[in-house]
Formats: C-alpha cells, structure tokens, sequence
C-alpha cells in the first residue's frame, strides 16, 4: 500500500522516533511502513490520520490495479 507518512512526519518536523511514540508503536514499525514494507493495521491506519488530523485517505492509497 502506498503511503504519505514520510510526508506528514516531515510537515510536523518529527522523527520517526518522536511519532513512534506518539503512536505508541515502535520506531522499526515507522520504518517498515514509509518503505512500504508493512502494511498498518485498520486501527493504526485510522490513529495515524487522527494524529494528523487528515483523511486515512490522504496517508494510505491503495493501488487500482
């Protein structure tokens, strides 16, 4: 699934630590999803967008094909 974490995190100039943190995650589940590697929990999905205050939609897309 594609992401826009890297880009949120960034726009609130945290690390990956800090958002961990914040998510109540651990740093390498930060990683793992900015490289597309894992794919998020529903729950996480919709605690990420919260933390942002955006759409889960405008963090994840899911290709078409």
């Amino acid at each position: 699934m594609k992401n826009n974490l890297k880009v949120y995190r960034a726009m609130q100039d945290l690390t990956q630590e800090e958002l961990a943190k914040k998510l109540d995650v651990t740093r390498q589940t930060i990683i793992a999803i900015e490289k597309e590697k894992y794919d998020p929990s529903l729950l996480l999905a919709f605690k990420i967008a919260r933390f942002f205050k955006v759409q889960i939609e405008d963090v994840f897309t899911y290709p078409d094909d």
